[in-house]
């Protein structure tokens, strides 16, 4: 590892093969200042990031491919939408995307390491693609990111150039909690038993559900990321001591990124192993809580589509819903409000028209209850989901169909 100045590391991008591919970390560790300095030197490149954020390099030239679409790339017109589960993302950069560079947004050296920090997800796959086909790694080592253990940590000898910075990080603001929100996430949390795994996403019904579970005890995480709802679990003795927190990335309050530095209790792991469904489907209770744009009388679900363009994307939600019904007292749950207030519609309906993006969940759940889908036909998981989720004004024309669907 060398470590560059900012004039050396222009030199070394303006020296790069035409129109690069860069991988760069995404989600909420963007690498903002070795973006900033391609975006000045490289007049044409591939910016491929998973969920990247507004503030990312937008100019002729620059064109966005993604697995899971951010606001930085949505609705975009130069973007190239890359259908996968993300557990099959390092597939991809191995024999179909590889990475020409990659950016890395990392913790001060420490040892012989530096790490990733909150954001591990796809980057060491990412990291050994470039290495093996000659491409160069590049980190910016920012005082103020965390450092964890576990596959965030980089030796120096896979890292090729390194830039010292000082960039604040990305905070997540306060969480407000609706009644819908919050109902449902009391209905989820009454089903939750003691000594449960869990996966939760990022809002407010994961919030709301994680606030229902200070009575529980030896609960567990293993999930893609994690926010301080499981700080708080933490804090009130409810998660069991003596399994280590495993996670991909996490995004928080700066309480929470102080809490993690240097935590040997908890475990970032990369995208291969968290979101792999048969090391999900080992985990006790495995319990999966995603949300979803809209859910059908057959129990499928689009978390990824609106109106036929894409919105965000498979990311790991089919990969947990499939490990946590192998596992032995596992469930999963597919949440969401039963009414659409913007579009004044039902989000229960009667057939997708959209993309499907995941099928076959334990739960459906929105604020008017649960309804049981799994192990039971498809008539009663279609009488579940219309008397148990289904707004009530919708139900009489989501009966009308399940009769025309010949499913009651």
């Amino acid at each position: 590892m060398r470590v560059v100045t900012i004039e050396q590391l222009k030199s070394i991008l303006a020296s790069l093969p035409d129109n690069p591919r860069i991988v760069a970390s995404g989600n909420f560790a963007t690498p903002n200042t070795l973006l900033k300095l391609a975006n000045e030197v490289i007049p044409e490149f591939r910016l491929h990031m998973l969920n990247a954020q507004v503030g990312i390099p937008d100019r002729e030239g620059v064109t966005y491919e993604t697995a899971f679409v951010g606001e930085g790339m949505r609705n975009h017109p130069r973007l190239n939408y890359i259908p996968s589960r993300l557990s099959l993302l390092p597939i991809l950069y191995r024999d179909h995307y590889r990475p020409n560079v990659v950016m890395l947004h990392a913790s001060p050296p420490r040892f012989d390491t530096v790490s990733l920090g909150t954001e591990v997800n796809i980057l060491p796959s990412a990291i050994e693609a470039a290495r093996a086909h000659d491409g160069i790694v590049i980190a910016q080592s920012n005082v103020r990111m965390p450092y964890t253990y576990g596959d965030a940590q980089i030796y120096e000898n896979e890292i090729d150039y390194l830039i010292e910075v000082d960039e604040p990080l990305v905070v997540k603001p306060p969480t407000l909690l609706n009644d819908t929100a919050e109902e449902i996430g009391t209905r989820i949390a009454a089903l939750i038993e003691d000594n449960s795994t869990l996966q939760l996403g990022i809002g407010a019904v994961p919030d709301a559900v994680l606030a229902g579970l200070t009575n529980r005890k030896g609960l567990r995480i293993w999930t893609e990321m994690f926010s301080d709802g499981v700080l708080d679990l933490y804090k009130v003795g409810v998660l069991d001591d003596e399994i280590l927190l495993t996670a991909s990335f996490v995004f928080g309050s700066q309480e929470l990124y102080d809490w993690l530095n240097l935590n040997r209790k908890v475990r970032m792991m990369r995208t291969e192993r968290t979101n792999d469904p048969s090391q999900i489907a080992r985990q006790a209770k495995m319990t999966s809580i995603n949300a979803a744009l809209e859910v059908d009388l057959f129990d499928q679900a689009n978390a990824s589509h609106v109106r036929g363009e894409i919105y965000s994307g498979f990311g790991g939600s089919t990969d947990f819903i499939v490990g946590s019904l192998h596992s032995r007292g596992g469930q999963s749950f597919m949440a969401l409000p039963s009414w659409h207030p913007k579009a004044n519609v039902s989000t229960i309906v009667p057939r997708l028209t959209s993309n499907v993006t995941s099928f076959q969940h334990s739960y459906v759940a929105t604020e008017y209850g649960i309804a049981h889908c799994f192990g039971h036909s498809q008539n009663e998981q279609a009488r579940n989901i219309i008397e148990k989720a289904a707004h009530p004004s919708a139900r009489d024309e989501l009966r009308a169909k399940a009769a025309e669907f010949r499913l009651i």
